[in-house]
């Protein structure tokens, strides 16, 4: 298109001339306008491909942030299986440790029957031998002043006793 049928669109004919009030003005046709047109448009596309890089910048960021998320979000999970894993062996350990002590109370109150009717038969005992000798009321003391041997096998005992102990003190102190 040139410019006499760019300004015959726009509904305005330039005669050419200019009368004297007129003197600084341009017509719409003329290169002033196309010139400011020219830079309009560039400023157009130029805001259009700034608009397009940021909405990129933006998609990437956005991009980045899922990743991360995910990312987390995977590594949490890796965490919480680590936690159920150990919480499984605690668990089992705590059952087991209950067990071996519900085992060791059970021993514990025969071995206390044992010796309660073995100081009955010392009493006893001690009563038909010394009738006159004051009641002992420790067997223990008894026993070990008078044999040399461990009557209640108390030495065996308590190295089992220790045997015992050392796997509680494992699970309690790991």
């Amino acid at each position: 298109m040139n410019l006499s049928a760019m300004a015959m669109s726009r509904g305005t004919i330039s005669s050419g001339t200019s009368s004297g009030s007129s003197h600084g003005t341009h017509s719409y046709g003329s290169e002033g306008d196309m010139e400011l047109q020219a830079r309009m448009e560039l400023k157009r596309k130029r805001r259009m491909e700034s608009n397009r890089e940021s909405a990129k910048r933006s998609r990437q960021r956005k991009q980045q942030h899922l990743d991360n998320l995910n990312s987390q979000v995977d590594q949490l999970r890796m965490q919480k299986q680590q936690l159920n894993t150990a919480l499984n062996i605690t668990t089992q350990n705590y059952a087991a440790a209950e067990a071996q002590n519900s085992v060791l109370r059970t021993q514990m109150k025969e071995l206390e029957s044992w010796l309660c009717e073995l100081c009955e038969i010392i009493r006893y005992m001690n009563a038909n031998q010394f009738p006159n000798a004051a009641t002992v009321t420790n067997p223990l003391t008894l026993m070990s002043a008078t044999t040399d041997y461990d009557a209640f096998g108390l030495s065996a005992w308590n190295s089992g006793m220790q045997m015992v102990q050392q796997p509680i003190d494992h699970l309690l102190y790991q």
